[in-house]
């Protein structure tokens, strides 16, 4: 399984994914600059956490525009694996991968902390280490992670099962339906708030997130 880590100007959590897929898994991993067009090399394109062109105009606005979102797209189309956690959640929105956007916490606060959530569902890839329903511990760190859909919109994602995280408890966002992670139809596509590549090196005291990533690497075991 190899592993695509995409760098923006401003990305600040692409070592972090690095470090977990390259030093943790031992997986192939590059770094992924915005400016590239060819992954056609890669199983798993990551968008990482940080502020990608800032943040200016809206979060993710700029980078979808960037040359490698275009290559995402395709990359996505043909059924491969792409992760967006927190600033990649907003890109994926505003590239159109993902329904829905990310906006102001209704608090109008930046907060960091680790929350409770559910692993809603456990037959695709990103969920498959996890049991039915269970409660993990993820970090998060955003100012826009507020997830909103019209109505019609959060009724299809909830019809589909496209959600695959909840906050647990309390909502520390006002997130709609306490979407914290949602896939699109097909379920190549994740886009999550909260940041499993925190919660990997059990360094760190908390593990939870690790198994998404393993997760993957037991489809390309499977594979072989």
């Amino acid at each position: 399984m190899k592993f695509g880590v995409v760098v923006f100007p401003g990305s600040n959590c692409d070592r972090d994914v690095a470090y977990v897929t390259r030093d943790l898994l031992n997986q192939p991993t590059r770094m992924v600059w915005h400016e590239e067009t060819d992954i056609s090399d890669l199983d798993v394109v990551v968008i990482p956490g940080g502020f990608s062109y800032g943040d200016y105009l809206r979060c993710g606005a700029i980078a979808r525009f960037s040359p490698v979102m275009k290559a995402t797209v395709e990359h996505a189309k043909q059924g491969k694996l792409v992760l967006g956690i927190c600033n990649g959640f907003q890109v994926l929105t505003e590239a159109g991968l993902l329904p829905g956007a990310l906006t102001r916490n209704q608090d109008l606060h930046f907060i960091c902390d680790r929350v409770p959530l559910k692993v809603e569902r456990t037959n695709l890839p990103w969920t498959q280490a996890y049991q039915p329903g269970e409660i993990i511990t993820l970090p998060i760190a955003h100012g826009e992670g507020r997830y909103y859909a019209d109505a019609d919109t959060l009724a299809e994602l909830e019809d589909n099962n496209q959600v695959l995280f909840r906050y647990q408890g309390e909502n520390p966002n006002g997130s709609l339906n306490n979407i914290a992670g949602i896939c699109n139809k097909s379920g190549n596509v994740l886009g999550m708030m909260p940041h499993p590549e925190r919660a990997s090196d059990p360094m760190l005291g908390k593990t939870d997130g690790l198994h998404l990533f393993k997760g993957l690497v037991k489809v390309a075991v499977g594979a072989l």
